[in-house]
């Protein structure tokens, strides 16, 4: 294990597959946030975004092909879920490609940490007996397709208490109590690791050593997820049929509340929404809890959960990566 030090160096790693400019916008946005190291493995071939990721000094990429995976899985080959897919990466980064970390972090494309302070120094002044830490999401709120303002709004996490539910109610009077912390995606977050440590493997939202769950750790609230799990409603719209039967709003995931009281999962709700009203049905639904409008902002800023975080996205990939779209990306 790396020593501590003044500063901890840290990296990601993650599973992608996305458009080049979505890869090229997570990459940049941590490189500037002070990612050491980025693991990028590749769930899909990105032509556009390979040779620039594979250029630059502290990004790592590899591919996740039949063939590669029949490489390291010669019996097995190619994990059918996404979400092992996931894991069995992450736990390759963390116990084969970390050793100049000292904290490794497993997210998504999506989600981009954010700090007002530096990272690194926020993982120094953690004790040493904490081998994990997690951070909490903020979920995006939806604009319209035409618009692309940096500053986004979020929703913000309401931390577990006898309070959540009424606080969720009053933010989506009609289907919140189907929401989990009032989120469409997990409240669960995901976590820093620190690195070095034996027979650990990595998942979504958890770590296991020895096969068992890790519970060492701490909250993490100086860093916050940034969660765009729903930029505008057609984004929503092309991946929730995905969701709905893989991903996470699949049937196996429990719902916010017990069955006793009422309680349906997500994917239920969303089947009968569809089943009954169709379309509009659904839109209804994206419109109360996902859509920016200012009705939506005075709900949260009364609760205390209104966000707003400046990712500036477009101008960081451009500063990291200038030759994107210009037709002439290094070699590979």
């Amino acid at each position: 294990m790396a020593e501590s030090r003044q500063e901890a160096k840290w990296g990601i790693v993650s599973t992608i597959k996305a458009p080049a400019e979505a890869i090229l916008n997570f990459a940049a946005y941590h490189l500037e946030a002070g990612a050491h190291r980025l693991f990028i493995y590749l769930d899909a071939p990105c032509p556009e975004a390979r040779p620039l990721l594979k250029a630059h000094p502290k990004i790592r990429v590899f591919d996740c092909d039949d063939a590669s995976w029949q490489r390291r899985r010669k019996k097995t080959g190619r994990p059918e879920k996404h979400q092992v897919r996931q894991s069995l990466n992450a736990t390759r980064a963390y116990r084969r490609q970390s050793d100049d970390l000292d904290w490794l972090a497993h997210i998504d494309v999506d989600e981009f940490l954010w700090a007002k302070t530096p990272i690194s120094d926020i993982l120094a002044a953690l004790p040493k007996t904490s081998t994990w830490a997690r951070t909490r999401p903020i979920e995006m709120l939806s604009q319209d397709h035409a618009r692309r303002d940096e500053k986004k709004a979020f929703k913000g996490h309401i931390p577990a208490s006898p309070e959540r539910g009424a606080i969720v109610a009053r933010l989506y009077p009609q289907f919140g109590e189907h929401l989990k912390g009032g989120f469409l995606s997990h409240i669960e977050g995901k976590f820093f690791i620190r690195t070095g440590l034996p027979n650990v493997s990595l998942r979504i939202h958890n770590a296991f050593q020895n096969q068992q769950q890790m519970r060492h750790g701490q909250e993490l609230p100086e860093v916050d997820l940034c969660h765009l799990h729903a930029t505008n409603w057609e984004q929503w719209q092309h991946h929730y049929r995905f969701r709905l039967e893989r991903g996470s709003y699949r049937g196996e995931l429990k719902p916010a509340r017990p069955r006793e009281k009422g309680g349906v999962t997500l994917h239920e709700l969303l089947r009968g929404i569809e089943t009954r009203q169709g379309i509009e049905g659904l839109r209804a639904f994206f419109e109360e809890v996902s859509h920016d409008s200012p009705e939506l902002r005075s709900r949260l800023t009364a609760e205390g959960l209104l966000q707003i975080r400046d990712l500036d996205l477009d101008a960081r990939r451009r500063r990291h990566f200038p030759n994107f779209g210009q037709g002439h990306a290094p070699s590979d």
